[in-house]
């Protein structure tokens, strides 16, 4: 919050906030503490654990820098620091489903999370629902009294359909349901889940505030209800992530307001223009008046990350290599939110419920930070290959 009482711009309080510098001596990054043991000055402190640090698992300065920069942008009562996307999916639904409980998880959801509840959940005796994500408030007819988790992410991986995320966590509340959201693509920069009804707002932090394509950690913030079940959980699984690690990302916040406007202006820009390419069939990006999702992503969201698909017209898996081997800027690769583009042919063979009918091969592009003409040459090269 600025002096005058005024609340400082996105990028002025990225820039500022985590830690302050007089807390260590000044220096205006917080310390990289590597710890395991940590000392008690006497028997009886050592007993009750009153004092700020008791065991390298449970916090240090620098994880507690991340932690409370992300409760600032999340509005969030506490926040967890894994080592990785995934384990930040993993610890929330360790920590609120039990044997016999109900679980229902967007059909359009990260594969990973898929494969988690798939394996690892119905091993545990959790039984795992799948929903359409347009389903919206009616979701509250798949609501079971055992339904402990609805899973939401929007928009969904890979082929961006919008969910109606205060709506569905209405209804998932009315019923009785912690609601959990993966909002990775829009960082809280451009959605706030907390704020639209969500209890636990989840990110790949290896994406857009790591942003260089070299660091994995995972974040989860919660709102008051939920958080001490949620810390019970990460300190029982020991899940806490290296201190290096959790400084790159902190200091990747600082620049991700800037590079998320550059993300999201190039991806606009080449997202438009490839509507109107020969070979094209459809752009799946929710910023785009095109896009069935459009008026929500609209309503709820400030902005656009730089991750989209689009979908060839006709053809199948050949089609989609001759494409991907013809790019050279863009590198064939899985994650995206760092500063090169990337491409990959999307797989959709494990949806049972949100199959959609697309008329070619659906390819994700993720816009990094080079020059747009650049790029367009690039996936023209893509597009002619596809075609001959």
């Amino acid at each position: 919050m600025a002096r005058d009482g005024r609340k400082d711009g996105i990028n002025t309080r990225l820039a500022h906030m985590g830690n302050d510098p007089g807390d260590f001596f000044g220096f205006v990054n917080p310390p990289v503490v590597h710890a395991s043991t940590v000392l008690f000055p006497d028997a009886a402190t050592m007993a009750s654990r009153k004092q700020k640090y008791t065991y390298g698992t449970r916090g240090t300065p620098t994880t507690d820098a991340l932690a409370k920069a992300m409760d600032e942008l999340e509005g969030s009562a506490g926040t967890i620091v894994v080592p990785s996307g995934l384990a930040a999916v993993c610890v929330p639904l360790l920590a609120f489903l039990s044997a016999g409980d109900h679980a229902l998880i967007v059909d359009s959801v990260y594969h990973p999370t898929r494969r988690f509840a798939d394996t690892m959940l119905k091993r545990l005796g959790v039984e795992i629902e799948y929903y359409d994500p347009l389903v919206g408030a009616e979701i509250a007819r798949l609501m079971k009294p055992n339904t402990k988790v609805v899973f939401t992410e929007s928009p969904g991986s890979n082929t961006f359909e919008m969910q109606d995320i205060p709506d569905i966590a209405a209804a998932a509340r009315e019923g009785g349901a912690v609601v959990m959201m993966d909002n990775t693509w829009a960082t809280p920069l451009f959605f706030r889940p907390l704020d639209h009804g969500v209890d636990i707002s989840i990110h790949a932090a290896t994406k857009y505030p790591a942003g260089h394509s070299d660091i994995l950690l995972g974040t989860v913030s919660a709102n008051e209800a939920c958080f001490e079940k949620l810390y019970d959980t990460f300190l029982t699984l020991g899940t806490c992530a290296g201190p290096d690690d959790v400084y790159q990302v902190l200091r990747g916040l600082r620049t991700m307001g800037v590079r998320l406007a550059r993300h999201q202006e190039s991806a606009l820009q080449i997202a438009c223009w490839l509507e109107a390419q020969e070979g094209v069939a459809q752009v799946l990006h929710p910023a785009l008046e095109s896009h069935p999702g459009h008026a929500i992503w609209k309503r709820d969201f400030s902005g656009a990350s730089g991750i989209f698909s689009f979908v060839l017209n006709g053809g199948g898996e050949r089609e989609a290599h001759a494409f991907l081997d013809a790019l050279d800027i863009f590198g064939l690769g899985y994650s995206w939110g760092g500063f090169e583009s990337l491409a990959v042919h999307v797989f959709l063979g494990d949806r049972t419920v949100a199959r959609g009918v697309y008329a070619g091969p659906v390819i994700r592009l993720q816009i990094g930070l080079e020059d747009v003409e650049d790029l367009k040459r690039d996936i023209e090269k893509g597009l002619r290959a596809a075609g001959s």
